[in-house]
């Protein structure tokens, strides 16, 4: 994602500070992954299957998101209004120019 500042540039300071937070979730978990690897608390055979654990609650979460996401998503009733006479005006345009736009659904 791309955040955009004052004239156009990039903010290239909030980019490093999520970067630099994804590599310290990243170097946490994989220190912890490594320290259940090392501990007997959990049975070995469990631990080495905590990655492939964690990427398949990931994707959940995901999904999770953009199902709510969806849920929660705006109607914009005047927006649609707009929409449909820049329809009508782009096809009165094409109309004068000779573009066959077929007839309304």
């Amino acid at each position: 994602m791309v955040y955009w500042g004052p004239k156009g540039k990039t903010n290239t300071a909030h980019q490093m500070k999520h970067i630099v937070k994804i590599m310290a979730l990243l170097v946490a978990m994989s220190a912890l992954w490594i320290s259940l690897l090392q501990s007997s608390k959990i049975p070995e055979s469990y631990t080495w299957l905590l990655p492939l654990y964690f990427i398949v609650s990931l994707g959940c979460y995901g999904l999770l998101m953009v199902g709510v996401g969806l849920m929660q998503f705006p109607t914009c009733p005047h927006e649609a209004v707009l929409l449909q006479q820049d329809i009508v005006e782009a096809k009165e345009y094409l109309k004068q120019n000779g573009v066959d736009v077929g007839s309304n659904p």
